[in-house]
């Protein structure tokens, strides 16, 4: 029911950064805890961050900790993704995604989903 449309990707060199968007649609974007995934070709979709309705609490995965961070402006409708000290192991399909309840952590979890953004890192 909700439209996520994520922005911001594109090529990058390694240790670059690059800071993604989603936009979301509605009144009640508050409501939706929101998670940031990624997927390549062939591989299991795999969680990268997640944030609460509030945005107090944040969960990253191990690989993106210390490098990237999720945050949120409720007022605008608006999920963040800053991705620093990118590798090119970090290349992949970005797409953010809402769940109607609390902060999860995995794909199946969450109802809503962006269509995606190409994130190339060039070693």
């Amino acid at each position: 029911q909700v439209q996520l449309v994520e922005s911001g990707g594109g090529l990058v060199q390694a240790g670059g950064s690059l800071r993604l968007s989603c936009a979301a649609s509605g009144r009640t974007f508050s409501i939706y805890a929101m998670g940031w995934f990624r997927q390549v070709p062939g591989n299991e979709r795999e969680f990268v961050a997640a944030i609460s309705r509030s945005g107090g609490i944040t969960y990253y995965a191990d690989s993106v900790k210390g490098r990237f961070t999720i945050s949120r402006d409720n007022a605008k409708n608006m999920v963040y993704l800053q991705m620093n000290s990118l590798k090119p192991e970090d290349t992949a399909v970005y797409c953010c995604a809402a769940r109607n309840g609390v902060i999860a952590i995995t794909p199946g979890e969450y109802n809503y989903w962006g269509q995606g953004t190409q994130v190339t890192v060039s070693s």
